[in-house]
């Protein structure tokens, strides 16, 4: 203070004479002092109160949510020793880390399943504090060898984690499908990067393929991972299986319906009073403006559906994926209802018996059977085979318990069983009752066991560019005769050819979010495209093109968009026709080629077009430095595709055939060659 105050006290001794000092003195040294005063005390008190700012917020309640995201903490609270990690973007995995949590009991154990985005992974380090302790990771691979939605973070951390985990005992269990380029990469990286940093694996990577038999693949893995955490630990089967309810039943006689789950997939009323931002757990209720047929023939139903996100605050890009939450067909929720002799609309709660649990109903309660059936649980699906053995037990006839027990045993007889009378046969749930006539369970354990209705996601159809307030979805109606003879439908397709646009006042809503994607556009717009989607396959690539005019019409360089695309017959099932034709004569679309499968004795494919153009392809690819896109089925289209191309490479690129995979896995890496594909 005294060094600031100096300086400004050096004018004041002038060489004035001793009259003159005397009298300024009096004066200036009263305003002075009064003035350095006040400015000291506003200074220091100023001074003092920026000093103790950061000291307030040292406050608990800021620290004390760390404590409750600990895994450990709930643990030790409730005496459990193995807690089992699930990745899931449909619910297989948590469905499958539930059913090995519960096997935990068998072996004196108790376990627990637990969603990675809900507890600090870093507490990892801290298992082994408890005795007997075991971490399962139940996870799935999503789209091209992506962490799910809520495994991202976990996945994140063991990046960037530094940490030892040499006291750490552990399994993966891996959900994925072989048809996909990056086959169970997440569980393969779980696996990799645990043991990396320290951790003991107690039984190996099991990889469960989506594209087989999935749930064979875990039961496998299971039947063999059991036996080695009884000889690790030293402990061994307390007895039998045993069937164990999870949630009780209550039963709501007077209830305020205000109170009431009628759909909403998470905050009650949700649809009713619609608040931002929306995801997967506050979906948004976009109303639906067009519904059309795509195709001019045949016995499919092809449809362009468009729906509208005005005032939504709802942004996608081209490439997203939109998620829609559909509802099963009500003819087979009455004939659950009718088998089981049960009044749909009673309001019921299904309540956990562990209050520990994060997860305190399986579906959001109170609600009516009802609308369970309906919004909550997967009814069409052939259920696994846990299902089936909690379900034997309700069966009065000796002989369809038995073939209930071995279709639900690890024997191969058993298997055999389950796969060509459930799976083959695709029977659900109520093919199995109407089959089984002795098998008549309370419909509260059924709601139980039954896995939850899953989003179906599709490719956006369109450009936001253009279509700021609209997304647009492209989509074939999945129907089907079973082996029995039954006429099976797809659960979220049947459902949105249902939805007509607004008819005598009353809109067609749909639940729905957007999820990003990696299937994006080049940077520059001056990049050339080549898309390859036939079908369905299409969706994206007309947002893209849309994009790709809109871009042109603003006034910039946009390079050659070339499109293959394939189809049945020339006018049966062409999408698109009009508004491709229409970009072909306006110069967006630069190419447009069109293979018509079933036009000619041998089939022609896309894969067959990409040969026949294969020296425009390599001038593309090697001087345009062109991105490729495929998008479609991924069992037999992506990887006929995926090999043309290494052919092409192999011959006008001079490579040997591993030098053009290596090619062509590197286009991959760097995002030159984008995958939008499903089995």
């Amino acid at each position: 203070l005294t060094a600031m105050g100096e300086p400004s006290m050096d004018p004041s001794i002038s060489a004035d004479s001793p009259a003159q000092q005397d009298s300024l003195f009096s004066m200036m040294d009263v305003f002075l002092i009064s003035l350095i005063t006040g400015l000291f005390t506003y200074w220091f008190f100023f001074r003092k109160k920026k000093e103790e700012v950061p000291d307030l917020p040292k406050m608990p309640s800021v620290v004390a949510p760390a404590r409750d995201s600990s895994f450990i903490e709930k643990m030790k609270k409730t005496g459990r020793n193995i807690v089992v990690f699930y990745g899931s973007q449909t619910g297989t995995a948590e469905e499958f880390a539930n059913r090995l949590s519960k096997d935990a009991h068998r072996y004196g154990l108790r376990g627990m399943a637990a969603d990675p985005e809900e507890y600090d992974l870093s507490d990892l380090s801290r298992l082994s504090e408890i005795d007997k302790s075991l971490a399962v990771f139940c996870m799935a691979t999503y789209g091209e060898g992506d962490p799910t939605d809520n495994a991202q973070d976990f996945y994140d951390w063991l990046q960037e984690a530094d940490a030892d985990l040499s006291g750490l005992r552990f399994a993966v269990f891996g959900l994925g499908n072989k048809t996909y380029e990056h086959f169970n990469a997440m569980g393969k990286y779980v696996d990799k990067r645990l043991e990396e940093l320290g951790a003991q694996r107690i039984f190996e990577l099991g990889l469960g393929d989506d594209d087989g038999n999935l749930e064979e693949d875990f039961i496998t893995w299971r039947e063999q991972f059991w036996p080695a955490v009884c000889e690790h630990f030293g402990v061994e089967a307390t007895g039998e299986e045993s069937s164990i309810r999870q949630y009780e039943l209550v039963v709501h006689t007077d209830v305020n319906m205000n109170k009431v789950y009628t759909g909403e997939m998470g905050r009650l009323k949700s649809y009713e009073n619609q608040k931002p931002p929306f995801d997967a757990k506050n979906p948004f209720l976009a109303r639906v403006t067009e519904n059309r047929k795509l195709n001019e023939g045949g016995e499919r139903h092809l449809m362009h559906l468009e729906l509208d996100i005005s005032n939504s605050k709802i942004r996608y890009e081209s490439g997203d994926h939109v998620a829609v939450y559909p509802a099963n067909d009500s003819s087979l929720v009455n004939q659950i209802g009718e088998i089981l002799g049960t009044d749909l609309d009673t309001v019921m709660s299904l309540n956990n018996l562990d209050e520990e649990s994060n997860k305190k109903h399986p579906f959001p309660c109170p609600t009516s059977y009802r609308t369970a059936l309906t919004y909550y649980l997967d009814i069409t699906n052939p259920p696994r085979t846990n299902v089936l053995y909690e379900l034997a037990q309700y069966a009065s006839d000796a002989g369809e318990q038995e073939r209930l027990r071995k279709m639900a045993s690890s024997a191969a007889e058993g298997k055999a069983l389950y796969l060509s009378w459930v799976v083959e046969a695709r029977r659900n749930i109520l093919a199995i009752l109407q089959d089984m006539p002795s098998l008549r369970p309370p419909i509260d354990h059924l709601c139980e066991l039954l896995p939850r209705l899953q989003a179906r996601y599709y490719s956006i159809a369109s450009s936001s560019k253009v279509h700021p307030n609209s997304i647009h979805i492209c989509a074939v109606t999945v129907e089907y005769e079973t082996k029995t003879g039954r006429l099976n439908k797809g659960v979220a397709t049947s459902w949105l050819r249902s939805k007509v646009p607004e008819q005598n006042g009353s809109s067609s809503l749909v639940p729905m979010y957007v999820r990003k994607s990696q299937f994006r556009l080049p940077f520059k717009p001056s990049t050339p495209v080549i898309m390859i989607g036939p079908g369905t396959g299409i969706a994206p690539f007309i947002g893209f093109i849309q994009e790709r005019a809109w871009l042109k019409q603003q006034g910039k360089e946009v390079g050659e968009t070339v499109l293959y695309y394939g189809c049945r017959r020339e006018h049966e099932d062409y999408l698109y026709r009009e508004e491709l034709a229409r970009f072909q004569k306006e110069g967006v679309l630069t190419q447009l080629n069109v293979a018509f499968s079933r036009e000619q004795a041998e089939k022609v494919y896309v894969q067959h077009l990409l040969k026949k153009n294969k020296e425009n392809v390599w001038k593309l690819l090697n001087e345009g430095m062109a991105h490729i896109y495929v998008c479609g089925d991924a069992r037999n289209m992506a990887r006929d595709v995926q090999n043309t191309f290494y052919e092409i490479v192999s011959e006008f690129g001079n490579m040997s055939q591993p030098q053009a995979v290596d090619y062509v896995k590197k286009l991959m890496t760097k995002g030159r060659y984008s995958l939008d594909v499903w089995s």
